[in-house]
């Protein structure tokens, strides 16, 4: 009999017990919360204060490591050309970079000589432009995306302040690295909205993740909203799409079954016991929805479904599209079933020497399936309602590096977004005529989360978590030129 207070009240850990406080209890909550997020013309905060009414469903988040070229990419730069073997200080514009204010306050200082100044200017590697029927000029590098520039917001004006990889860290977080670790972008999505499938996590993670060395899982991590915000890493392959959620090829489904059963019976009890440990909560949610996992991932990312058009267009059918089109078209297949947020990396942007043969490598193997991407969320009406995003961690430095490569480059660099109510067509902000700094409405890292956010219906000044205040830059202000 479930114990009882004077009045008829029931005792909470005789509720909590009656509910069923197990694997059905928890799941039971985190689906009803969540259909009242979904449900609603409005996201609710945890804090529980009136949202702003959302654009954007789901978010696609490439992020490019290593560091792309924003001359050889979305920002061409002509006059490099022109000038190319001369210093920066050498050039016409030298006299600019050198007296603004950026670069007296920002750019790092090597035995009083700045490195970057000491480099002879490099010619553009390849060629460029103008595309679709905004006329924005885009990289030969990139003929695929170009072509879908006029759904596309390209911002020019980007900026950070590590020069170093850890900047992966930074462009996801806010923060710099010594700072230590901060919630990333995808956490917040997770933590503001939770999930539209209670069969797939909210926040999932393709390709290969920045290392050890670089911020690590940083880029992906809850940090203090606690591990069930962080993204969960998939692989896009069917027979092991989930390797680390499999008991093994020898385990029977009756014994994982029976494994389970007894699993949620400890679970419940101890629940009942423990009720106010979130870390256990959080932890009895994970298995659970690992085990949902298990039965919908194999699905969502067996391809051999899709049409042979639609392989075609993703560039699955040839070596070098292959990887980042299956990883590209299993995000479409997630945000279909209502995953939040995908963040797919592409790994070896890294051009200290040889950028011609790098850069054409790289783009080559992401320039279609992203195209693609793009194409088919129009095709099939979705794109109103996804945001797209390409990201990198920083530029590349207009001065040679190694004679044939380009150095890393903080100081002003590219990113575009696309769908989920955002103004295609659209250029916005600028570098200076060599594309050494950001020199036209300048915007730091977090104004990019703040974009995402906002047409996601989130306000970041309102997710605030009590002992956690956060500084001014790391709330950001929504790009408002490029939001429809």
């Amino acid at each position: 009999m479930t114990d009882q207070f004077p009045c008829g009240r029931v005792s909470r850990r005789g509720f909590l017990g009656d509910c069923g406080m197990g694997f059905t209890g928890l799941a039971l909550g985190a689906m009803l919360a969540s259909d009242r997020a979904s449900g609603a013309e409005t996201h609710a905060l945890p804090s529980g204060l009136p949202e702003i009414a959302p654009k954007a469903k789901s978010v696609i988040w490439y992020f490019m490591l290593g560091g792309t070229s924003h001359m050889e990419s979305f920002d061409p730069k002509p006059q490099l050309n022109e000038f190319a073997g001369m210093t920066i200080d050498e050039s016409p514009y030298g006299k600019g970079v050198l007296e603004s204010e950026f670069y007296r306050r920002n750019v790092r200082d090597f035995a009083g000589t700045p490195r970057a100044l000491m480099a002879k200017l490099y010619p553009l590697q390849k060629g460029f432009r103008k595309r679709g029927d905004s006329g924005i000029d885009v990289s030969d590098w990139w003929p695929h995306v170009g072509d879908c520039v006029d759904d596309m917001a390209v911002v020019r004006s980007m900026w950070t302040t590590d020069n170093d990889h850890a900047a992966q860290l930074q462009f996801h977080t806010g923060r710099h690295i010594f700072d230590g670790f901060y919630p990333s972008i995808g956490s917040w999505v997770h933590y503001g909205l939770g999930s539209l499938n209670h069969n797939l996590p909210s926040f999932v993670v393709l390709g290969p993740p920045p290392g050890d060395c670089c911020g690590g899982v940083g880029a992906h991590d809850g940090s203090y909203l606690g591990p069930e915000h962080s993204g969960i890493r998939l692989n896009v392959q069917p027979g092991n799409a989930l390797p680390f959620g499999s008991p093994g090829s020898d385990v029977f489904v009756e014994e994982r079954r029976g494994q389970l059963n007894l699993l949620q019976q400890l679970s419940g009890e101890t629940a009942i016991t423990y009720p106010e440990d979130a870390t256990l909560q959080a932890r009895i949610k994970s298995y659970e929805l690992a085990f949902r996992m298990q039965m919908a991932v194999p699905e969502v990312v067996n391809l051999s479904q899709e049409t042979a058009a639609t392989q075609e267009l993703y560039g699955l059918n040839d070596a070098a599209t292959k990887t980042v089109g299956n990883q590209s078209l299993v995000a479409r297949r997630l945000v279909e079933r209502g995953v939040r947020f995908v963040q797919i990396y592409d790994d070896g942007w890294d051009a200290h020497s040889k950028l011609l043969a790098n850069h054409t490598t790289r783009s080559k193997a992401v320039d279609q399936p992203i195209a693609g991407l793009l194409k088919d969320l129009k095709q099939r009406g979705l794109l109103d309602e996804t945001l797209v995003v390409w990201g990198t961690e920083f530029g590349r430095t207009p001065g040679a590096e190694r004679s044939d490569g380009r150095d890393h480059h903080p100081y002003g660099f590219s990113i575009w977004m696309a769908g989920g109510g955002i103004k295609g067509g659209t250029v916005h902000g600028a570098t200076d005529e060599i594309g050494f700094h950001a020199v036209e409405d300048r915007h730091y890292v977090t104004d990019l989360h703040a974009t995402v956010l906002h047409q996601l219906g989130l306000d970041p000044r309102e997710m605030e978590i009590p002992g956690r205040k956060r500084l001014e830059i790391d709330f950001g202000k929504p790009i408002d030129a490029i939001i429809a």
